[in-house]
């Protein structure tokens, strides 16, 4: 029975892993791609018009 008791950890976090892979690539694209797409533009055009706005130091 030692060899149960050595094995079920590691199953248990292979299990785990692979419910963690499928969850991220669930979670990749469909209706909230849309809504991640637009927050990440927006925070480049704000960091990039706060770029702009500040004078260059040269």
């Amino acid at each position: 029975m030692d060899y149960i008791s050595a094995l079920v950890p590691p199953v248990v976090m292979a299990v785990a892993f692979t419910a963690l892979i499928v969850t991220i690539v669930k979670s990749q694209g469909g209706a909230n791609k849309a809504k991640e797409d637009a927050a990440v533009d927006a925070a480049i055009a704000r960091a990039e018009s706060e770029r702009q706005a500040r004078p260059s130091a040269s």
